[in-house]
């Protein structure tokens, strides 16, 4: 009994502390084998490493948005330019966001350009093994009389390289956040040439602030159909890793937003997580060989995907434009098979109510009635545990300081009582899975970000604002400066603690006795919705457990 209460135990403390570490200590599937390439592509890849490595003077995004001609995109989701030099995607904002709750003009910024802070920005093009050739590069000119991208109407870039060879791209907007480039070169030459595409992604990370740990933030990507993430502490300075693949995405991931190349289902091709040094990360991919003919064409299409984790519009990027996995941008962790239908619950929910507060109170006690009969039979267990506690006050006064007969005699009385002191345990270790998989939907989900509650919540997926030292209006140090909502669930769960029968060893019983208040420090600096909803969860069981004990005739 002592030590399955005192595994219990642990057990109870590891599960929460995982919820910090295991994300952070959870092994990265790479690839160990990189499949041999053709030397030729070798040689195209290793120019394509030299691209876009220029070091310049650091300048305002204002700045170098007025260095060059651009053209301009916007539909419901998203608002930027496009830089004519280079035909660089460049210049984003997410329109539907804001930078914080306090502001509403400031939108979240998620490309900016080379040669500022934190630049992030995205090229595609082409690579030849004929260094004589002229290709267009990133400082090249495109031409074009369009002068806006938005949904439905696509706009044209041209070039002409003066030797035979016109480049048409064509580049359309969906109503959220994916590109489509459409390359078409004309060989108006009298011999064939070769040439390779090639996209990459490149972001400085600088001045990147990592926001949770329980949260992937970094580098990812489905190759061969299998999820690859890399932290950014991952790849030391000018370190890769390389794999082949046909079809799936690579990109940068945040917590609430990332930018992704979607690969060709068609084409073999050789995706590159790098680290450039210097705080430069890059994302690319290098395609198959392109023939086109004398006095011919050929064409190539590229996606880039720029905006926000929203996940129901990534599960109809994956169903309507074939792009496999793209749910998985969103880090739904180990409990996958939980945290996304757990997601998908609470968005029905907060559709159905008009407030995703209200959705996790509805959402806690439809997990409570779930549960109800293995908890009824848990809680039912307990009340004549509790019933029998005069007997086993009398064991403890006969045996004394002998905790192994008062343990002994303990286990024959509730053996004759036909009680198992275990069933009281399985609610919680049904909990403790539910309780994570729902920490990462209210970490993950963008849906969630500045979802307002009632009174002083304004934000359910940060920590209860209204905390201790505003309160008291004193200095409180940061880990015991927690909100009302946390004192309210410690107070349930001292409640709910009442309830249940005394452990027989005294060092148990004061470990128990302080577990209210462990947890209510530990949840503290939780997302407020996680903490609203155990608060509610421990509601529900005191109603249903003292409904128990009154039916079984304990007080």
């Amino acid at each position: 009994m002592k030590d399955d209460l005192r595994s219990l135990s642990l057990a109870i403390l590891l599960s929460f502390i995982a919820i910090f570490t295991v994300n952070y200590f959870f092994g990265i599937n790479k690839s160990s084998t990189v499949q041999k390439q053709v030397s030729e592509i070798e040689q195209v890849a290793k120019k394509l490493e030299q691209v876009n490595t220029e070091n310049k003077v650091i300048k305002t995004t204002q700045e170098i948005l007025a260095e060059d001609k651009r053209i301009d995109f916007k539909n419901d989701a998203v608002s930027g330019s496009i830089r004519l030099k280079g035909a660089r995607f460049d210049d984003l904002y997410l329109t539907k966001y804001n930078v914080s709750l306090e502001d509403n003009n400031s939108k979240i910024e998620l490309l900016k350009p080379a040669n500022t802070d934190n630049q992030y920005f995205a090229d595609l093009g082409w690579l030849s093994l004929d260094k004589s050739l002229k290709l267009p590069t990133a400082d090249t000119i495109w031409n074009t009389n369009d002068s806006e991208l938005t949904p439905g109407k696509t706009i044209t870039l041209t070039w002409n390289n003066g030797n035979g060879l016109e480049f048409v791209r064509k580049i359309s907007l969906d109503q959220n956040y994916l590109f489509t480039i459409d390359d078409t070169i004309f060989n108006n030459s009298d011999q064939e040439i070769d040439l390779f595409p090639y996209a990459l992604i490149s972001r400085n990370i600088k001045d990147f602030a990592q926001t949770r740990s329980v949260v992937h933030e970094g580098m990812n990507g489905v190759i061969d159909n299998t999820l690859q993430e890399f932290k950014y502490a991952d790849l030391d300075a000018n370190d890769s890793e390389k794999f082949e693949t046909k079809g799936g995405w690579a990109g940068f991931s945040d917590r609430y937003w990332f930018s992704a190349l979607i690969l060709d289902d068609n084409d073999n091709v050789s995706v590159t997580f790098k680290n450039n040094g210097d705080y430069n990360y890059q994302v690319d991919y290098l395609g198959s060989r392109l023939i086109v003919p004398a006095h011919k064409s050929q064409s190539y299409s590229y996606r880039f995907f720029s905006g926000a984790k929203e996940v129901k519009l990534l599960d109809s990027y994956t169903k309507d434009n074939n792009i496999p996995k793209f749910d998985l941008a969103v880090d739904f962790g180990w409990y996958y098979f939980l945290t996304k239908p757990f997601f998908y619950i609470l968005d029905f929910l907060y559709g159905f109510l008009g407030n995703m507060g209200w959705a996790i109170l509805l959402f806690a006690a439809l997990l409570r009635l779930c549960m109800f009969p293995i908890a009824n039979k848990s809680y039912t267990s307990m009340a004549k545990m509790k019933a029998l506690q005069p007997k086993i006050n009398d064991i403890r006064a006969k045996y004394g300081d002998n905790q192994m007969l008062i343990q002994q005699a303990t286990m024959e009385l509730y053996k004759r009582e036909k009680i198992n002191p275990a069933a009281g345990c399985l609610p919680l270790f049904i909990q403790i899975p539910v309780f994570f998989s729902l920490y990462k939907v209210l970490n993950i989900s963008i849906e969630i970000r500045h979802a307002p509650f009632i009174g002083w919540i304004k934000d359910l997926s940060a920590p209860d604002p209204l905390t201790l030292s505003q309160i008291l209006h004193i200095y409180v140090p940061g880990f015991i400066d927690i909100g009302l909502w946390p004192i309210f669930m410690g107070f349930t769960m001292w409640m709910q603690q009442k309830l249940n029968p005394a452990p027989v060893n005294k060092d148990q019983a004061r470990m128990f006795a302080l577990m209210p208040v462990f947890f209510t420090f530990m949840l503290g600096h939780f997302a407020s919705g996680l903490v609203i909803y155990w608060t509610l969860s421990n509601i529900l069981s005191i109603i249903q457990q003292k409904v128990i004990m009154h039916k079984n005739g304990v007080d």
